[in-house]
C-alpha cells in the first residue's frame, strides 16, 4: 500500500527545529509529490543564512520518509526564500571633466562660502580650516568643511572620519559629520595613502562634483579647505562659485608671505574678495618655563594686512596640543583651553563681522 500525503506531512510534523516547532508548523514544507512511493518535496528555509543551517535537518527528515511503510525512496531538496538580493551600490565616480555651467553657482541652502587658501603649504591652513569650523559650530552656526585639497587630503585625519559617504542614486552623495560640522572630501573617496594622480580637467570635476552633487543642507557658512598655491581648484571655486571671499593663512616668515602676497593677488584678480588674513605659528610659549620664542618671526602678517588694507583675523601660535589633537582626529577647538579659546574669539570675530 502507497504511502499517502498526509501520512508525511504527519511525520514531518514530529522534527521540530531549535524554537519546539516542528517543520510543519513552520510551513517549510513545499512541492510535496507521491508517485508509486516515490516522494518528493522541498524544505524552504526563511533565508540563506539559516538554509545553511538545516542541512542536519533535511537528512533527518529524509531518512524518516524514507523510513516510512510503503515509501519505496524519498528525495528532499533544501532551499531558501527571502528577499530579493539587494541590488549593488550606485558607483559614484569622482573626477573627470567638469561639466558646463551658465555662471557662478551655490549649494542651495547654503549662506556663505569662504575659501581659506595660502600662498605655499606647510603654514596650517588645514589645521586653521578645520578648528575654525568647529569653533563656528560650537558658536551655534551650520557649517560645513570641504576638503578641496585633491592631491593633500587631511581633512579625513584632522576631523577623526574615515567613511565612503553614501550615494544613492549614484549621483547624489550624503556628507559625513564630526564635531557638529558637515563635511566631505576626496580622502572618503580614495584608499588612505593612494595618490590621487589627476590632470588639471579631473581636478575642477571632482571640484564641481563635491560642491555641487553633495546633499549640504542648511548651511550657515561652508569652508572650503584650498591647496596650497594658485592652480586649478582655485581658479575653478573661483570662477564657477558664488564666493563670499577668502581667507589667507600664513607664517610671519618673509618666505610664507612672499607666497601668500601671491594668493592675495590671485584672489584679486579673479575678483574674490579677501575677508582678512590669518597668522598662524606667530609664536612659541615654551611650556616649561612659560617663554615665548618667535620661531618664524612675528608680526609679519599683521604688518601685510596693514598695508594691503584687509582685517588680521587673528594670531595663532605654533602649540604641540593643536599638533596632537589634530593627528588624533579631534580638533583642539572642540575641547577647553588656551587654543580652544582662541579659535573661539576668531570665530566671533567673523560671526560679528557678518562672515559666517
Amino acid at each position: 500500500m502507497s504511502v499517502t500525503k498526509a501520512e508525511i506531512e504527519a511525520a514531518l510534523a514530529r522534527i521540530q527545529l531549535p524554537d519546539g516547532r516542528s517543520l510543519i508548523a513552520h510551513d517549510l514544507i513545499r512541492a510535496l509529490s507521491v508517485e508509486e512511493g516515490v516522494v518528493r518535496f522541498v524544505i524552504e528555509a526563511p533565508s540563506p543564512e539559516v538554509a545553511r543551517q538545516m542541512g542536519p535537518i533535511r537528512d533527518a527528515a529524509e531518512k524518516l520518509v524514507r523510513d516510512l511503510p510503503g515509501v519505496v525512496s524519498a528525495a528532499v531538496a533544501l532551499t531558501a526564500h527571502g528577499p530579493a538580493a539587494k541590488p549593488a551600490a550606485p558607483s559614484l565616480k569622482i573626477g573627470g571633466h567638469p561639466k558646463p555651467q551658465e555662471g557662478p553657482t551655490k549649494p542651495s541652502g547654503v549662506k556663505r562660502i569662504i575659501a581659506i587658501g595660502s600662498g605655499k603649504g606647510g603654514v596650517g591652513k588645514s589645521t586653521v580650516s578645520s578648528n575654525l569650523a568647529v569653533a563656528l559650530a560650537r558658536a551655534g552656526r551650520k557649517v560645513g568643511l570641504l576638503d578641496a585639497d585633491i592631491y593633500g587630503p587631511s581633512q579625513p585625519r584632522m576631523m577623526g572620519v574615515n567613511k565612503r559617504p553614501a550615494s544613492p542614486d549614484g549621483k547624489r552623495i550624503i556628507p559625513l559629520h564630526a564635531h557638529g560640522v558637515t563635511l566631505m572630501s576626496i580622502g572618503f573617496m580614495v584608499e588612505e595613502g593612494k595618490a590621487v594622480v589627476w590632470r588639471g580637467p579631473m581636478l575642477m570635476g571632482a571640484l564641481q562634483q563635491m560642491m555641487g552633487q553633495v546633499e549640504w543642507g542648511e548651511l550657515d557658512v561652508l569652508l572650503v579647505d584650498l591647496p596650497p598655491g594658485t592652480g586649478d581648484v582655485q581658479l575653478t571655486l573661483c570662477t564657477k562659485t558664488e564666493l563670499t571671499g577668502a581667507i589667507v593663512v600664513s607664517t610671519p616668515q618673509d618666505v610664507a608671505l612672499i607666497d601668500a602676497r601671491k594668493a592675495i593677488n590671485m584672489f584679486g584678480t579673479l575678483k574674490t574678495p579677501v575677508l582678512g588674513l590669518i597668522e598662524n605659528m606667530s609664536l612659541f610659549v615654551c611650556p616649561t618655563c612659560g617663554s615665548e620664542h618667535q620661531i618664524f618671526g612675528h608680526g609679519g602678517v599683521a604688518r601685510e594686512a596693514e598695508a594691503l588694507g584687509v582685517p588680521l583675523l587673528g594670531t595663532l601660535p605654533i602649540d604641540l596640543e593643536t599638533r596632537l589633537a589634530g593627528d588624533s582626529g579631534t580638533p583642539v577647538a572642540a575641547g577647553e583651553g588656551a587654543m580652544a579659546d582662541a579659535y573661539a574669539r576668531l570665530a566671533q570675530g567673523l560671526i560679528k563681522g557678518g562672515m559666517a
